[in-house]
This record gives structure tokens, C-alpha cells and sequence, in this order.
């Protein structure tokens, strides 16, 4: 492979690589990796004047991540600001413009990421299907992987380095946009999350949306719309499987009849359940019980 490409754009202590065509080419060929992969990385210390603007955007998704001072992002009409601590995606093909505040210049790490999942992943990093900066505590691991990945890249260009690279590169970037489902006892603020909690401890009770609501201390119109917008299901969709799934330990690890089992789980109705348990696991529970129970 080629030696990569090292542009300067004059801040002290500045890092950055840029990939070349043919080892992009290369990385693209490679089905480990081409579903999600970097094209350039970078980081800016105390980047007094950084200024870039892209009329016609990027062919690639940008992340920054802001550690120290300030700095603002041009997108769409709306201005976000970023400062220490927080971290912004912006998505290819958009024109956009960010740059360093004059008074107090940020310090960025960056990098370009492409693939095929590239923009399922950058979709992750969006609240309810709008732009927002993040702001997430400063995590030494976090800057310990960025350092391996630029590390993998300045040594070796070969097919195995690109793979363990671009593996670190996959969870340094979720390890931003999951940053609350990483640390559930740190951000446990999340009601959907409370309210699968809370199913989970009562599965074996009958719950009603109109309680599933109020023990969240919401409307059931409210209630409604934010389970199905973070999950895709209803609420007693999801419960149902939690039911099922459930049964499954039963009917594994038991002897215990359906009706037992519809004793434990809340459920009144032996042929409700056996229809239910049809529709989700795709065959019935005796079948299910006769192909798995040894």
C-alpha cells in the first residue's frame, strides 16, 4: 500500500492522517470491514483561526468531538455551538461550516467515517429525528482508543491492521452516540428504559397501558408515542414478548403445563397464549418444548 497522506494546517501539535483511493479501495473490498470505516482522522490543539466551510458538503459523515474551549457548527440554518465536553455529527452531502471561536479556539479530535451502516449509525446519534450536540463527561478510555486507532494507522497500512483499526473505530464512535445505554446507573433518566424495567420485574402480573402510564407519571397518549418512538412496538407488544420469552424458560426448564405457565406469566387465556406464543416464536409451545427440553 502507499505511504497515507499527512496534510498541515498549522496548529502546534496538531495530528491528522488522511487515507488514499487505493487503500479506501482496498478497505471497501473487505467484508469485515466496509460496512463502517474511516477515511481521515485528526486532532486540533488549541486551533486558533480553524475555519472550513463545504458548499457542497462531504462525501462522508464528520464527527467532532470537542475537549476544550469553543466552536460552532453552520448547517441547515441553525447554528450549534460546541464546547468542552460535547460532540456533533454532521452528515455527508449537507453543506455546512464549522469553525473556532476566536476568543476561547476549541480543541477537536475528528474524523470521516463511510460504509454502508455509516448512516444508520450517524441516524443513532439523532433525538427524535433532529440534530442535536451531545454533551458526554470526558472518559480518558475514550481518548486512549482514539490514540490506538491513529497509532494502527501511522504504522501500517496492511489488511489486518486496517480490520483492528477500523473494529477500535466502530466502538469509539458508539461508544459516543450509545453513551447512556453504556452507563445505565449514570443516565438512568430514560422513561421507556424504566417502564421495560419495570415490565421485566412484573412479568408475571397483568399490566394495563392505563397503569404502565401513571407509573411512569405520564399521559397515555404521552406513554404511547415515546415507547413506540424509541422501540417500534407498543407497550403490550413489547410486554408480550417479554411474556413469551419468559415461557420459553419455563417450557425449557420445567415441567410445569401451559396452564401453569399461563399462571405464572398473567395470562388468562391457555389459547391466547398458545396463539401468541405461535405467532412470535413460530411454532407451538408443545413442539417448541418436545424440539428443545432433552
Amino acid at each position: 500500500m502507499e505511504e497515507h497522506k499527512k496534510i498541515k494546517e498549522g496548529f502546534l501539535g496538531q495530528r491528522m492522517i488522511v487515507l488514499t483511493p487505493n487503500i479506501r479501495k482496498e478497505i471497501k473490498a473487505n467484508p469485515l470491514i466496509n460496512s463502517f470505516y474511516l477515511t481521515a482522522i485528526g486532532y486540533y490543539p488549541h486551533a486558533v483561526g480553524h475555519d472550513r466551510e463545504r458548499l457542497h458538503g462531504a462525501s462522508e459523515f464528520i464527527f467532532l468531538y470537542c475537549i476544550d474551549g469553543e466552536g460552532r457548527v453552520e448547517m441547515n440554518g441553525e447554528v450549534y455551538l460546541l464546547k468542552a465536553n460535547t460532540f456533533f455529527i454532521i452528515p455527508k452531502n449537507i453543506p455546512h461550516r464549522y469553525y473556532s471561536l476566536a476568543k476561547t479556539p476549541w480543541s477537536i479530535y475528528w474524523l470521516h467515517f463511510s460504509g454502508t451502516n455509516s448512516r444508520k449509525i450517524y441516524e443513532r446519534s439523532l433525538i427524535d429525528d433532529e440534530h442535536h450536540v451531545h454533551a458526554i463527561p470526558f472518559e480518558q478510555s475514550r481518548i486512549s482508543t482514539f490514540d490506538q486507532i491513529y497509532n494502527t494507522l501511522d504504522r501500517s497500512f496492511n489488511s489486518r491492521d486496517m480490520e483492528i483499526m477500523n473494529f477500535r473505530l466502530l466502538y469509539f464512535v458508539t461508544s459516543f452516540i450509545y453513551y447512556r445505554e453504556i452507563n445505565p446507573a449514570v443516565y438512568n433518566i430514560d422513561m421507556v428504559s424504566n417502564s421495560i424495567a419495570f415490565m421485566k420485574k412484573n412479568v408475571d402480573k397483568k399490566l394495563s397501558i392505563n397503569l404502565l402510564a401513571e407509573e411512569q407519571n405520564l399521559s397515555i397518549s404521552h406513554y404511547l408515542r415515546r415507547f413506540k418512538a424509541k422501540t417500534g412496538q407498543s407497550p403490550i407488544v413489547y410486554l408480550n414478548q417479554l411474556k413469551i420469552q419468559q415461557s420459553c424458560q419455563y417450557l425449557y426448564f420445567t415441567d410445569k403445563n401451559i396452564k401453569e405457565i399461563c399462571a405464572l406469566l398473567g395470562i388468562d387465556d391457555q389459547y391466547y397464549f398458545s396463539r401468541l406464543f405461535t405467532k412470535l416464536i413460530g411454532t407451538s409451545p408443545s413442539a417448541y418444548r418436545k424440539a428443545h427440553k432433552k
